[in-house]
């Protein structure tokens, strides 16, 4: 069993910056990819990147440029690097963690809205 718990949502003005930090335990093996989720009001789930334990990295076409994955492996944690934020970003971030045995696992969400 794996548990996420994540943080540094909040509000933030368009054209701001924030970090969201994610922090998994429980049964974590050493070959997984961790990454990040958002869904916004009436919209489906969307991936935004994963990254995996060497380091590669994915990212979505809408937050190319703007958003940095990073983790650390020694604390099996995950972060998202946010800038030039835009309303369109608001949305509740979820964490996740994808390995074998265990499948995916979900943490329990972050909300940032981002004004204009």
């Amino acid at each position: 069993q794996v548990q996420l718990v994540e943080s540094g949502g909040g509000l933030v003005q368009a054209g701001g910056s924030l970090r969201l930090s994610c922090a998994a335990s429980g049964s974590i093996f050493s070959i997984n990819v961790m990454g990040w989720y958002r869904q916004a009001p009436g919209k489906q789930r969307e991936l935004v990147a994963t990254v995996t334990q060497g380091g590669s990295t994915n990212y979505a076409d809408s937050v190319k440029g703007r958003f940095t994955i990073s983790r650390d492996n020694a604390k099996n944690t995950v972060y998202l690097e946010m800038n030039s934020l835009k309303p369109e970003d608001t949305a509740v971030y979820y964490c996740t963690l994808n390995q074998r045995f265990t499948g995916v696992s979900w943490g329990q969400g972050t909300q940032v809205t981002v004004s204009s």
